[in-house]
């Protein structure tokens, strides 16, 4: 498979993504990789994902010294760094850079710690690539539906990302960059589902922005899906789009509750939230195809778009107003985020 043998770098490796994406990697998913290397600045828990992939309950340091060379390995640092990244970097065939601030409203209060995070950490990356990095075959950067005709600070540094890791493709063109696109990941931190088990469990209410608000929906395994899917088939500078179901949040908010009678209490849009989401743009129609279940975006820059360009696939922009996901199928999705949250 596309991985066998490789050493492959997750930033941000100890959030919910960045864990399900090395528990899979180290399930042969995507084929059989030398190591895994977990990048990040949060040694607490860095100590507590070592100790759970390891089965123990206390570490001793046979655990934080003697294993550090084996298949699974950490890395105290800051995509921020040049340096730490550097280290990093020389170490790793593939990089899957997951680092991120992702709160919406964290991001608007803390506009410069996003910049410098979810920008320029991405810069840095490509920084290191051109210092010392010419073997590191492919690099894959984690989007969202907020970069799409952005109106936040977390979607705007986002979006930037996408430009920088594009244009990454022509200043070092001996690793090929490509980017992954998806709404919210439903059951990760953060997201409603947790929120609303836990105000279900004491009893409501339950808080929800506006009755006609409604989120692109996605699960952690189909999230990593599309990580490896763009790794596997992309093409430098495209971004591979997953096929994603949407819902009121109103909805998510009933189907959880079920027969309880519990009050929905609206507390408004927060700073810098959307209705709803965009993941394909109308201005990016006439670059997106459609390639083995996924909507991809074709790179804008000359000299790094397909030939032929590939039939549009798209009439209207893929908005999460027009997909409405209820009863069955919503039920689905959430028992499937409860399940994967349980299980890891």
């Amino acid at each position: 498979m596309f991985l066998d043998g490789k050493r492959v770098l997750v930033t941000g490796g100890t959030g919910s993504l960045g864990q399900r994406i090395v528990e899979r990697l180290l399930d042969g998913d995507a084929g059989n990789v030398r190591s895994v290397i977990v990048m990040s600045r949060d040694e607490t828990k860095q100590h507590q994902m070592r100790l759970r992939f390891l089965g123990r309950i206390s570490a001793t340091d046979d655990v934080i010294f003697a294993r550090a060379q084996e298949r699974l390995q950490f890395r105290i640092g800051d995509v921020r760094d040049l340096s730490a990244m550097i280290e990093c970097v020389r170490d790793a065939d593939v990089i899957i850079h997951a680092a991120a601030l992702k709160q919406v409203p964290t991001c608007e209060f803390f506009t410069r710690e996003a910049v410098l995070t979810n920008t320029l950490g991405a810069d840095v990356v490509v920084r290191a690539l051109q210092i010392v990095g010419n073997h590191v075959e492919a690099v894959v950067g984690i989007s969202t539906d907020k970069a799409c005709k952005p109106v936040n600070v977390m979607g705007l540094t986002k979006a930037l990302m996408e430009r920088l890791l594009i244009a990454a493709n022509l200043t070092v063109p001996t690793t090929r960059f490509v980017c992954v696109r998806y709404g919210n990941v439903i059951g990760s931190r953060g997201s409603v589902v947790p929120l609303f088990d836990d105000q279900i469990a004491n009893g409501g209410p339950i808080t929800v922005t506006t009755p006609d608000m409604t989120r692109f929906l996605i699960t952690l395994d189909k999230a990593v899906d599309a990580v490896f899917a763009v790794l596997a088939n992309g093409r430098p500078g495209e971004i591979f789009v997953p096929r994603a179901g949407a819902a009121r949040v109103t909805d998510i908010a009933k189907a959880m509750m079920g027969d309880r009678a519990l009050e929905i209490q609206f507390i408004g849009v927060r700073p810098g939230e959307k209705t709803h989401e965009v993941l394909v743009s109308e201005e990016e129609l006439g670059r997106t195809s459609e390639r083995d279940g996924y909507y991809v975006i074709a790179p804008m820059l000359p000299g790094l778009g397909s030939s032929p360009p590939a039939p549009q696939c798209l009439s209207v922009e893929y908005s999460s107003a027009r997909a409405a996901l209820s009863g069955s199928a919503l039920a689905e999705l959430i028992a499937s985020a409860r399940s994967g949250r349980e299980a890891g």
